[in-house]
């Protein structure tokens, strides 16, 4: 009964916090919600991973329309024809209807989805045969860390590596495969770590993840190199 009761305090909580957005913030975004009720153009694909303690919108500080949100757990991007679906449609839609112009892959600190890699027996997955089935999609990066002298995989360090993996399945979607071709479209990977606010971004040359503000500067640069080409 004890949980019961907490669950149904919690449900509360959802429904007082939808009192709170239609008396005070809806009013106070009144003209922005206007804006959006007819349709959306955002201009960036954010594939993030379900864990409840990643919010793309406050990491970002971004509003409503600005990102076409994709989640799941270990934020897993199949390659085209391994599991056609959800994940494979979104990114289809994003970049050919809603023609985003970014596409960004974002991992983070203590994943779950990357904990059951490194060790499925402590993470139950024999309980959980979908969820083990899914995470075949993300195998590779632990594969790639094992064959190499870096040490023991982390967690972090698998982290990262799976949103190298994930960039690269993007690419062999054909929507993001003629993007690239067109120039239209921008692949970025990010790892965001939850306990000091820091993210770190992929840097597709050196193949490492570099500072934002570096990668502002990268991006500052060729953005100039471009204006006098």
């Amino acid at each position: 009964m004890a949980h019961t009761n907490t669950a149904r305090e919690t449900l509360i909580d959802l429904l007082h916090g939808v009192e709170r957005f239609n008396t005070e913030v809806f009013p106070q975004n009144r003209d922005l919600f206007a804006s959006l009720a007819e349709s959306q153009s955002p201009d960036t694909l954010f594939i993030a991973c379900a864990d409840s303690r990643v919010n793309p919108s406050m990491i970002t500080q971004t509003q409503p329309g600005d990102l076409f949100v994709l989640r799941n757990i270990g934020n897993i991007v199949p390659a085209y024809g391994e599991m056609l679906g959800g994940v494979s449609s979104a990114i289809e839609y994003a970049v050919s209807a809603l023609k985003v112009s970014h596409i960004i892959v974002c991992g983070h600190s203590n994943c779950g989805a990357m904990k059951a890699l490194l060790d499925p027996q402590a993470s139950h997955l024999d309980k959980m045969p979908t969820v083990a089935s899914w995470l075949r999609n993300a195998e590779a990066a632990r594969a790639v860390l094992e064959a190499t002298d870096a040490g023991p995989a982390t967690v972090r360090s698998l982290s990262e590596q799976n949103v190298q993996l994930q960039i690269a399945h993007l690419r062999t979607h054909p929507a993001v495969a003629a993007g690239l071709a067109r120039g239209t479209l921008t692949l970025q990977g990010w790892f965001y770590d939850i306990a000091s606010g820091e993210v770190v971004v992929l840097d597709e040359t050196s193949r490492t993840f570099i500072h934002v503000d570096e990668a502002i500067a990268k991006l500052r640069a060729q953005q100039a190199d471009s204006a006098t080409a």
